[in-house]
């Protein structure tokens, strides 16, 4: 296969394994969504635990269909580079580079954490917190 060829089919997959981010996403406000809705309908328990686990196996199945992707881009990243003289200015390496500096649990885990506290991610969350909160204390469970 020629570069054009390894550089074209690794941006097909690449636009392909964001696009999956992003539906991993909205299944994810779904069921925040469906978590809101039944709890300002006060219809929560079981039913509504099963409907939350179940949304959260079809976000797994659709991450599984995701590493699958991202297993074919770290082959197509590994063949770019052995083509090209200079390895460390090697295009189409993104995966790659990210797993070669990719910290350990600890690290992940205090990354996510530095993300979660900017104002433009923490904003909508703890809106949302705050508004349990005043629930909790507005309506206690009896």
């Amino acid at each position: 296969m020629s570069n054009f060829d390894l550089g074209n089919e690794w941006a097909l997959l690449q636009n392909q394994f964001d696009s999956y981010e992003k539906y991993s996403l909205i299944i994810k406000l779904f069921a925040v969504g469906v978590l809101t809705l039944c709890l300002s309908s006060e219809a929560t328990g079981v039913f509504v635990l099963f409907l939350l686990l179940i949304l959260w196996l079809q976000d797994a199945i659709w991450n599984t269909f995701q590493a699958r992707i991202e297993t074919r881009l770290l082959q197509l990243e590994e063949a770019l580079a052995l083509k090209q003289a200079d390895r460390d200015s090697a295009v189409c390496q993104f995966n790659s580079q990210f797993l070669e500096k990719r910290p350990g649990t600890v690290g992940l885990v205090v990354e996510y954490f530095r993300q979660a506290v900017r104002p433009t991610v923490a904003f909508p969350h703890v809106a949302l917190v705050v508004l349990c909160v005043i629930e909790a204390v507005v309506n206690p469970a009896v």
